[in-house]
């Protein structure tokens, strides 16, 4: 025994130092590097206790212990926390590290020989990365992370280039090259735009040019690595690389600097953080700077797009390097006062130092959408002038085109083209005004030519037109020169090409004048192929279009268009300042408006009709649909092995060219390979399908084969399912034969499962049997037993020659034996040799009758029994997987006699089923290996996001005493049941108490709803698929045919990193990387927040889980004087500690791999596309997929990825490969309610059907949404993966595929993967959605790229870009504003008194374009150009009669107010964005959508967007009714008004009737009381909306504040309708017919409104002072208007009060509109609160007005029921239980009550 502590302590280190350290550092491969770390962390704290006690006791320390913690201290240093490759000396055994091509990139980047190190360093084994970051002052953990980026990078690229697998020393150089092209090749294009020679210098010396060109790769790398916010301006980046470049050169050529006489250093070094500092954060501070003024209008501040552009110009050289920081790019200009808010001094503004805008300017207007796609809207123009001139001309026949007159008209069109033109370019001028500071001369000066050209183009056209005919020819021709050359052009792309790269001075001149010259958008051109299809489909459908509006349209409103100017007005009933018009003009504009409006809109509707049919067609031809439903299924399955192994499964060396497709998988046959390879994929998706409770285990058994196969057969074991009840049936058969052999073979073998399951029974029973019997005298009668039964069967005579009517007999024994095998005890041996003995019995004395077949007669049963000896039979039988699963099968076999053509029974499960095996047959790339597939990364943005349930939170219930557990039970039902089944439980009871079960419970539910536990799972399915094929191709035959699950049983392969399970799970750390960008997951983390300890949780749970968060921390500042703490961010990515348990709860159990310091905080723009990019650094691989934690992803979609990736590697239009490859969606949210079931049929339609059409014939494919996934090193060097300017960039999304087009990019679609996504299902969430998405098209089309692609596509792809981005939106738009021209047409045709002149007149009695306009508004406003497409998509997949069904329920479930609906809130949000902005990102919730929206939260939603204006067109309706009775008799014109009454009551009601529980009576009296209380309640500073009327009312003016001149101009003309409205009204009261009463009671009506303006102003400011005085005055004024008022109504009918009403009440409106658009004048005014206090009381009447009719129908039971049915259709149609979640607080209380 020691004598002291402290001799303890150090005899305690010595044997932990000798037991565990040096165990671990001398094992075989040290594999265990988790262990080995812990180990050494722990030897570091043991030693800080063992100096402490030392220090207390007066102990030296042993020499020899210093020593041993010198080195553990040395090796706890390199055994820091790594991501993916531990590249310590001591990781060499690893398995990642043992593969040659991660070997051969670590080698070159370690090849350092000739670079300069500086003096001070000391070096160690360091590597090209180190030199860079010493030489040019990068962070060290950007050094880590971009170093092991590009060894993945290079040894991936590496491994597909090389033939053979073999050993190789050195790097390929094509590997390098083809990395170095990838991420250089936009710094060299940018070089050559700016006419600037790269800074790429190679030396002569041939060892050293790999290094060189490491070296620049890697510096690109560390730049863009630690840009931060510079990432989203590449060419930015390329300013920086090209200086820095230029440097490296410098230092390594050894050049001197001329003024210092030293050798040349980097402007920025030494310091670490000398990059960041010297170089990011200037940068940063100005888009920093610029962003703080994102809400003002967009031409008032510099956006990303702005800055990166300045980089396009020669100019920005001018910042110099180093950058001089009075640069005028580096001005900003200061935050400008909010308008009309007093400045604090008078002093003349400075001079503007400001940059401004660059190349581009958003304004809000409009114009935007002419000047975007001017070719379209000239030639609908021109078009329409044509027609027009055509059939005014004569009959109306095109024939008239050859008369003299008419052509020389119709020839006026160019005359209109070139007026249009001018219109073109002096809208490009006026738009770009605010660039001009910046804009480059020849932009300018092609600007101006173009305006001087087109206006002398219009003097041309006009002057020789009234001259000469052929002159005027001519000169037409000479004016479309220009067009003609475009065309050439377009025709034959290849002398485009040639002219571009000419250095002829004139043909420069010509492509400058034809297309203008910047970085971006100028090799938009397809191959011939794709312009023919996409040119005849638009060809085809123009023609279309413009014939049915010719003929259906234009031609016949002429002669009535004719006949009302020939008709001279009499009667004129308005006042003389509304004299009439000249030839009834207002009639006619009345009447051709709103056929000019359709005629505009149509080609929407003609473009999804067209959509539908060439949609459909090429769906056919992708073979969608192949698999339909379980009953295809099974008549195929046959052919799925090869498919499988067609698809899935890598080609053999010995067969290169291996056949895919349905006929070449009709004529393969199928190895034992081949067989055990379908058996692992096949089985991997089926028990996926049972973890995640899809299916029961009797369906999995059902659905399985075998893992191990059986070597003794030579047989196909196909699935139980396809097999059950084929054993008794042919029993039956059998038995019923009467030994007719023939007969009976033909029988069974026109079944091919029946005879495959008698085969395979006889097969396995006879294995079985032969491996029981051990005795040799029973082996030797067993054998003799089975060659009998062979010789008949091979003899035919089986059936003829033994008694089949004993077969039952035997087949029960069978049965009995089989089931003792399952259970396998010993007790129930005795049993088990009884069967033996009964079953000879049976074989030998009732089947074989008189046949001796053991030789010795009956007499030897006398002296010996068999199967009675001890070791006779072999039983019970060792325990193993394969025979289990062997006897399980075969009991399954023979005693399922029920048919499983309903397996599964889960819908779920058979539609992934369906597909999965239907994608097969689709034409997919072959897949490579593992090892050569591309790598890819998956990134997922995430804020405050649902992670997963607390216990707590699943079972506490909700208002309507509803929690979500109970929720997800009665819409899950079957899922539950098999969950419970899962956990061995009976009952959700026995769930409770239990910690492990508890767990499952919560995890059970957070796969059931949108949450980010659900998202990981499914994005983990790659990384289990890659392991899985990983094995399949490097797994020998043994193991092969054993099977991957015995690997993943077998702990000793799961040990070292030499084992087959050790290598898969190192080929997909090398393949698939997956980040979560959460955003606060350390703000949370140390604020205790569930939510990081929930995320931390899913790192445990996936341990190759990477997290990456911003963390913001406060440190003191190292350049001030006094230690002022500022706050300092990073990028920081932490995974979770080796080895811990996901139970551990309370630890630190994550590490920091890299934290990356930023130059400030990350999220300056958009949020989504800022949090994706400061963790894109993190990501690896050739590809990318973006995923958003509503989406999920499927096991059997995984194991298609390496086949999509291979499409990278595709020229699909022969011209570039993808960038972007679509990926098709699965609509998960859709299968309880309607609502629900609209929006994933309509979002399915558009991800597949829209999105095929998109990219395969229209080549206008962009981003939409987030399965997409991306050429990484494509769009890492050209801006990302998103664009992120504040509010432009909302649907940051689409902007990326913007970008990758614009930059010479390739979008294509893939149909045969899909991944799944949950979409908002509930009214207010699908609203949400729809005006979030209408507000970014709203954006979208203010922006850049939009105009960019508008103007450089050819005109058929520019039509198609316009019909399928914001042309939909605009089309709604007009839709809507068809139905106002209408009605306010129709009224002034009625109340000017020209309808009872025009009575009679075709035009106004039978309109037949009215009818066609109309027929047109409402197949938008329906929904019919989302339904035909949908039609067609589930004709295609699921057959014409389902689709037929399917419609007709549509129909029935009130699709067409859903979508009429929603016709209203894009509308409304897209015009709004357009004319004022105030887009921002809205969090649409991803709840549950059966629980009741209170009637508060409604109105708040809807009162702007639908209530006011339902009411408005209800106020025209009622109005027309009254006024127009010429038109009461018209059957056209009554669907007409039919028509917008059912817009006008969608809109005011559709909330409701979507609404759960809308109608019941309870809710709707709590409705009433909480819509009071809101109402009611005063408002101000921190009140929330939801809880005041006046902070709503408030916030609902916001895009008010930042709205331009024009937006408030245009808002004042819009409301001033109300007032002309109010005095046509007034006018024709019938009081009088002196039309100057009706003037008076105009005014006497606005009188009293200002009367009581000023007594409430009066009021506040003197009733103090003067009370008696005002209540004097109060009283005479009230006085006077009651006699006024008397006397007015003692002169008025009925019908004159109702009109005054209707006609004040809107006026009323008008005017607080005004108001609020003049707010700042109206504050002056002091009038402010008396504005508040009115739009309080129309507030209230307009509440009444809605919520009246709903509570009349509430008080009707029969109302609420069927609404319950209608909304909860499909619930009902899938058993569901819905009536208990909707009655759930009555169940509440009741039980409660109890």
């Amino acid at each position: 025994m020691k004598k002291s502590d402290a001799r303890e302590i150090q005899s305690f280190y010595r044997h932990y130092y000798s037991k565990y350290i040096q165990a671990l550092q001398s094992a075989a491969d040290k594999a265990d590097r988790a262990q080995l770390s812990k180990a050494y962390q722990t030897a570091n704290v043991l030693f800080e206790v063992l100096k402490a006690v030392n220090l207390i006791q007066s102990v030296e320390v042993d020499q020899e212990i210093l020593e041993t913690h010198d080195r553990v201290a040395q090796k706890t240093e390199i055994y820091v926390p790594y991501n993916i490759l531990p590249l310590d000396p001591d990781s060499a055994n690893q398995a990642i590290m043992r593969y040659p091509e991660i070997q051969v990139a670590v080698g070159a980047l370690r090849y350092t020989r000739g670079l300069p190190w500086p003096r001070e360093y000391k070096r160690k084994k360091q590597d090209i990365f180190d030199w860079l970051q010493v030489t040019f002052g990068f962070q060290k953990d950007n050094m880590a992370n971009q170093r092991e980026h590009l060894i993945l990078l290079l040894a991936n690229v590496h491994i597909r280039q090389i033939q053979e697998p073999r050993r190789q020393s050195k790097l390929d150089e094509r590997a390098l090259d083809e990395v170095m092209k990838k991420l250089l090749k936009n710094y060299k294009k940018w070089c050559k735009f700016l006419g600037k020679k790269s800074s790429f210098w190679l030396p002569i010396v041939q060892p050293e040019v790999q290094q060189r060109k490491l070296l620049y790769t890697g510096l690109y790398l560390l730049i863009w690595g630690e840009a931060a916010n510079l990432r989203f301006m590449p060419e930015c980046l390329c300013y920086i690389y090209h200086h820095m470049a230029f440097e490296l050169h410098g230092i390594l050529a050894g050049n001197v600097s001329p003024t210092t006489g030293e050798d040349v250093k980097p402007a920025y070094g030494g310091d670490e953080e000398a990059f960041l500092k010297e170089v990011v954060s200037p940068i940063y501070q100005v888009i920093e700077m610029e962003s703080k003024r994102g809400k003002s209008e967009h031409s008032q501040w510099r956006n990303y797009d702005d800055l990166n552009e300045y980089f396009w110009s020669p100019d920005c050289f001018q910042i110099g390097w180093p950058m001089r920081l009075d640069a005028d790019f580096f001005c900003c200009e200061p935050v400008k006062p909010l308008k009309f808010e007093k400045k604090r001094d008078n002093k003349p503004p400075g001079k503007d130092p400001w940059v401004g805008k660059v190349n581009f300017v958003e304004i809000r207007s409009y114009w935007h959408i002419f000047r975007s796609f001017d070719r379209m809207w000239s030639f609908y123009i021109l078009c329409l002038q044509a027609m027009i001139i055509v059939a005014w001309n004569g009959a109306g026949n095109w024939t008239t085109l050859f008369d003299y007159d008419v052509f020389k008209k119709v020839l006026s069109v160019f005359i209109t083209a070139s007026i249009l033109n001018l219109g073109q370019a002096v809208l490009d001028m006026a738009l770009n005004w605010k660039a001009r500071q910046y804009m480059a001369l020849n932009v300018k000066l092609r600007y101006l030519l173009n305006a001087v050209s087109a206006a002398t183009w219009v003097v041309i056209l006009m002057v020789t037109c009234s001259h000469s005919l052929s002159l005027f020819i001519l000169a037409v021709i000479a004016y479309l020169s220009p067009n003609m050359f475009a065309a050439v052009l377009f025709l034959f792309p290849f002398i485009r090409r040639y002219l571009g790269s000419s250095d002829n001075r004139f043909l420069n001149i010509v492509m400058w004048w034809s297309e203008p010259q910047l970085y971006v958008g100028t090799e938009l051109r397809e191959s011939t192929l794709s312009v023919f299809k996409y040119a005849t489909f638009w060809i085809l459908l123009i023609i279309t279009k413009l014939t049915f509006s010719y003929n259906l349209e234009i031609k016949p409103l002429v002669n009535p268009t004719k006949a009302i100017m020939s008709v001279h007005t009499h009667t004129y009933t308005w006042d003389s300042f509304f004299s009439p018009a000249r030839n009834n003009i207002g009639v006619v504009v009345g009447v051709w408006v709103p056929i000019i409006l359709v005629y505009f809109m149509d080609t929407q509707i003609w473009y999804a009709i067209f959509s539908t049919i060439f949609g459909g067609v090429y769906g056919a031809f992708y073979h969608l649909g192949e698999i339909r439903n379980l009953g295809m299924l099974r008549s195929r399955f046959e052919l799925l092995p090869g498919a499988f192994n067609g698809c899935l499964i890598p080609p053999e060396k010995s067969d290169p060219m291996k056949r895919r497709g349905l006929k070449a998988t009709l004529s393969r046959n199928y190895d034992a390979k081949e067989g055990a390879r379908f058996a692992q994929l096949w089985n991997k998706v089926i028990t996926s399908l049972r973890e995640e409770d899809l299916i029961k285990n009797r369906e999995m058994d059902l659905l399985l084969v075998p893992y191990w196969a059986d070597r003794d057969m030579d047989i196909i074991q196909w699935p139980p399912f396809l097999l059950a009840s084929k054993i008794p049936i042919a029993l039956h058969m059998t038995k019923d034969s009467n030994g007719k052999d023939r007969e009976l073979k033909k029988r069974i073998e026109s079944d091919n499962y029946m005879s495959c399951a008698i085969r395979e029974c006889y097969t396995s029973f006879r294995n079985i049997i032969m491996f029981l019997v051990r005795g040799s005298r029973e082996k030797t009668v067993i054998d003799d037993i089975f060659a009998e039964v062979d010789k008949h069967i091979e003899d035919g005579d089986l059936v003829r020659v033994l008694k089949m009517s004993a077969l039952p007999i035997l087949y029960d024994h069978v049965v009995k034996l089989i089931g003792y095998l399952l259970m396998n005890r010993q007790e129930d041996r005795d049993q088990v040799v009884i069967l033996f003995q009964d079953m000879h019995e049976v074989v030998t004395r009732d089947i074989m009758e008189e046949q001796n077949l053991d030789g010795q007669g009956d007499e030897f049963y006398e002296h010996y029994q068999l199967f009675q000896p001890a070791g006779a039979i072999l039983f019970p039988t060792p325990h193993s997987e394969a025979w289990k699963e062997k006897i399980n099968r075969l009991y399954l076999l023979l005693t399922v006699k029920e048919s499983a053509k309903d397996v599964p029974t889960n819908l779920e499960a058979r539609r992934r089923i369906c597909f999965f095996s239907s994608s097969l047959f689709m034409d997919m790339p072959s897949a490579p290996k593992v090892r050569n597939m591309l790598s890819f990364s998956v990134l997922t943005p995430y804020y405050r996001e649902e992670v997963f349930f607390s216990l707590h939170g699943l079972r506490v219930p909700n208002e309507d005493g509803v929690s979500i557990l109970f929720y997800l039970q009665k819409l899950f039902p079957d899922e539950w049941i098999n969950f419970l089944e899962r956990m061995n439980c009976s009952s959700e009871h026995e769930l409770s108490g239990n910690n492990e079960l508890e767990d499952h419970l919560r995890l059970w539910a957070s796969y059931r709803d949108q949450t980010l536990t659900r998202t990981v799972r499914g994005m983990m399915y790659y990384r289990k698929a890659l392991e899985l094929q990983a094995f399949l191709d490097m797994a020998k035959d043994d193991d092969l045919m054993e099977g991957y699950k015995a690997i993943e049983l077998n702990e000793d392969q799961m040990k070292g990193g030499g084992s087959l399970w050790a290598q898969c799970r190192a080929v997909a750390d090398m393949k698939f990387t997956y980040v979560v960008s959460c955003q606060r997951y350390g703000i949370e983390k140390r604020s205790g927040d569930p939510c990081a300890q929930s995320v931390l949780r899913l790192m445990t749970e996936y341990p190759s889980l990477r997290v990456a968060y911003i963390d913001e921390v406060e440190e003191p500042s190292k350049d001030a004087p006094k230690k002022i703490n500022h706050n300092v961010y990073y990028s920081v990515l932490v995974k979770a500690m080796p080895n811990s348990n996901a139970y551990e709860t309370g630890k630190n159990l994550d590490q920091i791999i890299y934290k990356i310091k930023l130059p400030g905080p990350a999220i300056v723009g958009e949020g989504k596309a800022e949090n994706q990019n400061h963790a894109i650094i993190f990501t690896r691989g050739e590809g990318l997929q973006t995923i958003d934690i509503n989406q999920d992803n499927y096991m059997e979609e995984a194991l298609k990825m390496r086949n999509l990736l291979q499409e990278f590697l595709k020229k699909h239009d022969d011209v570039r490969h993808p960038t972007i490859l679509g990926l098709r969606e699965h609509i998960f949210s859709g299968s309880v309610s309607s609502l629900a079931w609209f929006m994933s049929n309509q979002e399915t339609t558009f991800a597949t059907i829209g999105q095929r059409l998109l990219a395969n014939l229209l080549k206008v494919r962009f981003h939409y949404g987030h399965p997409d996934v991306f050429d990484r090193l494509f769009h890492l060097t050209r801006g990302g993966v998103s664009k992120a300017s504040w509010i432009i960039n909302l649907s940051e999304g689409i902007f990326a595929g913007f970008n990758s087009t614009l930059r010479e990019g390739n979008v294509t679609h893939h149909e045969y993967i899909q991944v799944g996504k949950g979409m908002d299902v509930g009214l207010n969430q699908i609203s949400l959605f729809e005006a979030k998405i209408a507000n970014g098209n709203g954006e979208q089309t203010l922006s850049r790229d939009l105009y960019r692609l508008g103007h450089n596509f050819d005109f058929f792809r520019m039509l198609s870009c316009y019909f399928t981005t914001i042309g939909f939106y605009f089309s709604t738009l007009i839709t809507v504003l068809t139905v106002y021209v209408f009605l306010y047409g129709r009224l002034y045709l009625v109340l000017s008194g020209c309808e009872q002149e025009l009575s009679n007149q075709p035009a106004i009695q039978n309109n037949q374009s009215l009818q066609v306009i109309f027929a047109s508004q409402s197949f938008v406003q329906i929904g019919f150009l989302v339904a035909l497409p949908m039609m067609m998509e589930i004709s295609l997949e699921r057959g014409f009669l389902t689709a037929l069904s399917e419609f007709i329920i549509m129909l029935i479930n009130l699709a067409p107010m859903f979508f009429t609906f929603l016709l209203g809130t894009m509308s409304h949000f897209y015009g709004r964005t357009l004319l004022h902005g105030g887009a921002k990102y809205g969090a649409t919730g991803r709840g549950s959508v059966v629980f009741h929206t209170k009637f508060a939260v409604n109105y708040r939603l809807y009162s702007r967007t639908h209530f006011v204006k339902g009411l408005e067109l209800m106020n025209l309706l009622i109005v027309y009714q009254i006024f127009g009775e010429s038109y009461k008799g018209a059957f056209s014109h009554t669907l007409i008004i039919v028509s917008i009454w059912f817009m006008a009551i969608t809109w005011l009601f559709a909330p409701f009737v979507f609404n759960p529980s809308g109608f019941e009576w309870q809710k709707i009296i709590d409705d009433w009381s909480d819509w009071n209380k809101w109402i009611s309640n005063r408002g101000g500073i921190g009140v929330p909306v939801e809880q005041s009327w006046e902070s709503w009312w408030e916030e609902e003016q916001e895009h008010l504040r930042y709205s331009g001149k024009r937006g408030l101009v245009l808002e004042i003309l819009l409301a001033s309708r109300f007032l002309i409205y109010h005095y046509w009204l007034v006018y024709h009261l019938n009081m009088t017919t002196k039309h100057e009463m009706s003037v008076m009671v105009y005014g006497i009506s606005f009188g009293i409104f200002v009367v009581v303006k000023v007594l409430s102003f009066v009021r506040v400011r003197c009733v103090e002072d003067f009370q008696l005085l005002f209540g004097l005055i109060k009283g005479v004024i009230m006085f006077v208007t009651i006699l006024m008022i008397l006397k007015a109504l003692s002169q008025m009918t009925l019908q004159d009060i109702a009109v005054c009403f209707l006609a004040f009440i809107p006026a009323g409106w008008g005017l607080i509109l005004i108001a609020q658009a003049c707010k700042p004048v109206v504050q002056m005014a002091g009038l402010w609160e008396s504005v508040r206090t009115v739009a309080r009381g129309y507030e209230i009447v307009m509440g009444l007005l809605v919520f009246t009719p709903v509570a009349f129908f509430a008080r009707f039971p029969f109302v609420s029921e069927f609404q319950m049915h209608m909304l909860f259709g499909q619930a009902y149609n899938r058993d569901l239980d819905i009536s208990s979640i909707l009655n759930g607080r009555r169940k509440g209380s009741s039980r409660r009550n109890d």
